[in-house]
């Protein structure tokens, strides 16, 4: 037995880490408890919600490599097939159809099978399709590899995907993840362009496609290793959730007890089928104003960027006898300035109004619009430099503002939500992209197809301004996404 005036005896450097001294004897805590004074050496110096964040940036990226490509390779189609603008305005079309109608059912896949799984499905659809295009000889059959496979790939790597990380992943900061992720296909076609614009014209279309293929195919076996499906995966809670909402957490995570999630009674639903669970959404969210309201917006958001400007700006800067690469490059600056107004337009959604931001947005597009036809010439004038910086930092600052009201009213279905606006921005993409190459093969210009926009942008911020605040009757909640190894 140790005295207390022996304090030599107290000294125990063989002392179990954790053990605690009781008076009479020294205990060693049972295995598998925890010593909250030795917490804070134990946790992470970067939560992995970056982690994967970073790497959901590098798919993104790896994906937008086609969304550069259409109007690049147009002219060199033309040029050796002799297909009309029509044509491959509507191969683009399909595409752009795809891209919208897939991406509510890839964020309901996503909650069955797991965000890695569904990603790196539809990065191989995305590279299938690009490699294929290369032996096309027939127009039907790039309906098929520009339409089909890589409409279908797009689709499920859509914006979606960055909402359901973002919701997935964090609860704090989600506007600003969702711009950054946002940025990602922006960066990407950044990277893509310049060296398609130039495989374009020497070797050739073909090579430029191959490229396509190989940055896709290039980040799966990134997403294999590194994309976890969800927190759970890896021990962790959301960025920013309190340690106590670790018990909600379980009850709405699938992978655990299959409690309801915030008194929802919807823990379940990632169980279910993709497409039931899907248009079940898309029936109690068409019962709010507010669904269609942001729709319509997006609808015209899309016509505006990826069914005017991302197909046709650099055919009618051609038609202006500028050539293709210095078009292509006006492109690549829009595609820089565009990841600064993502990023930038995520930290305002954090702090400011979503409904004001996208008034602004669209009618500052529209204004950009409404001046194109007096910019495009032959060469580049400072007033174009004006435009591709503003009509960049505009370009998807939409998407986070978007993103924030699909949460805000539709709580945990807002994921599936935003996939169903997303497709109404792509539909509306798509029926540009075809109307104008219409217009084109009808009058010979895009100038009407440049008005045109001009006004729907203002249609647009028209009806941004005048969306409720009222969140329907659901409370937000994070979206469970299930996790599979």
């Amino acid at each position: 037995m140790t005295t207390p005036e022996d304090p030599g005896v107290f000294v125990q450097v063989s002392r179990p880490e954790g053990a605690v001294e009781d008076g009479i004897c020294t205990k060693t805590p049972e295995a598998g408890s925890k010593n909250p004074e030795e917490r804070p050496k134990k946790r992470r110096r970067l939560h992995p919600a970056w982690a994967v964040a970073a790497v959901a940036f590098l798919a993104l990226v790896g994906a937008a490599g086609f969304r550069a490509a259409p109007g690049v390779l147009m002219v060199p189609l033309q040029q050796e097939f002799g297909w009309s603008t029509t044509v491959l305005s509507s191969a683009v079309s399909i595409n752009l159809v795809l891209f919208g109608l897939t991406a509510p059912f890839a964020a309901a896949l996503m909650e069955r099978f797991g965000i890695r799984a569904v990603t790196a499905v539809a990065l191989g659809l995305i590279g299938a399709g690009s490699a294929l295009t290369v032996l096309v000889n027939q127009s039907w059959q790039i309906l098929l590899t520009w339409g089909l496979l890589i409409g279908l790939g797009t689709g499920s790597m859509a914006l979606v995907f960055a909402a359901t990380i973002a919701n997935t992943w964090f609860t704090k900061s989600r506007g600003l993840v969702i711009g950054i992720l946002t940025a990602g296909s922006a960066a990407g076609q950044l990277v893509f362009l310049p060296f398609i614009a130039m495989l374009a014209q020497d070797p050739g279309w073909r090579q430029a496609s191959l490229l396509i293929a190989a940055g896709a195919l290039a980040v799966v076996p990134l997403v294999l290793k590194f994309l976890k499906n969800s927190p759970a995966d890896v021990g962790a809670l959301p960025y920013g959730a309190d340690e106590p909402a670790a018990d909600a957490r379980t009850e709405a995570d699938p992978a655990g007890a299959g409690n309801s999630s915030a008194g929802s009674g919807e823990a379940a639903e990632p169980r279910r089928n993709a497409a039931v669970r899907a248009l079940q959404v898309l029936r109690r969210a068409s019962r709010v104003r507010t669904f269609w309201a942001l729709a319509a917006g997006f609808a015209i958001c899309g016509a505006t960027t990826n069914g005017l400007i991302g197909t046709h700006f650099i055919p009618s800067a051609h038609d202006h006898g500028m050539p293709e690469t210095t078009a292509a490059g006006l492109l690549a600056v829009v595609g820089i300035f565009d990841i600064l107004g993502t990023i930038a337009s995520g930290w305002l959604t954090d702090r400011f109004n979503p409904r004001i931001l996208l008034a602004v947005y669209y009618q500052f597009r529209g204004i950009g619009l409404l001046v194109l036809p007096l910019l495009l010439g032959s060469s580049v004038q400072p007033s174009m430099i004006v435009f591709v910086v503003i009509y960049g930092l505009d370009w998807v600052a939409t998407v986070p503002p978007t993103a924030a009201i699909c949460r805000q009213v539709f709580g945990a279905d807002g994921s599936v939500v935003f996939g169903w606006v997303f497709a109404a921005h792509q539909l509306g993409a798509a029926a540009a992209a075809l109307a104008a190459g219409a217009i084109r093969d009808a009058t010979g210009h895009y100038t009407y197809a440049w008005l045109g926009a001009a006004a729907m942008c203002t249609i647009a911020a028209v009806i941004s301004a005048t969306i409720r605040k009222d969140a329907g009757g659901r409370k937000p909640a994070a979206v469970a996404v299930a996790s599979v190894d």
